[in-house]
């Protein structure tokens, strides 16, 4: 269940490319706990990026046990949810959507989408940010919902 209280079926395979890219923070095609942590703390406070729901997450995701989640082990996971089921797995592009969505009104804004893409380093002008929050579904004024976000990182 996305923050919007819908639900899903499974994350079209591109979606996750970008998404796993996204979260591995170093690019060594693999998602560790250092990049987890780089990634949360650049938006949430200490009770997100602390070290126990961090070690969660990566205990959760990586099934050989190395320590890192490699992609396979990601697509498993996001994979795995299925319309209308908890199965306890913990699904990261939520959790990052709820990162990125600062107000907590189940949609990531202009500034929301703005701030996250200074932080990973990307330069947007105003105008691109309207643009990319538009591919996603969303107005300018209330931003994209998680399913609108999944479009934005498909490109």
């Amino acid at each position: 269940m996305c923050p919007t209280g819908t639900s899903y079926q499974t994350v079209p395979k591109s979606n996750l490319r970008s998404a796993f890219e996204v979260l591995d923070a170093d690019g060594d095609g693999k998602i560790s706990y250092d990049d987890l942590r780089t990634f949360y703390g650049g938006f949430s406070g200490p009770e997100t990026s602390s070290e126990d729901v961090i070690g969660s997450m990566i205990s959760v995701a990586d099934s050989n046990k190395n320590g890192y989640v490699e992609y396979e082990e990601f697509e498993k996971v996001l994979n795995g949810r299925k319309k209308g089921k908890k199965n306890g797995r913990i699904g990261v592009m939520e959790d990052a959507f709820r990162v990125m969505d600062k107000d907590g009104d189940g949609k990531v804004g202009h500034e929301d989408l703005k701030s996250y893409l200074s932080w990973a380093g990307f330069e947007a002008c105003d105008e691109d940010v309207k643009a990319m929050i538009r591919l996603g579904g969303g107005d300018e004024n209330g931003g994209v919902t998680f399913e609108g976000l999944l479009k934005i990182l498909a490109v």
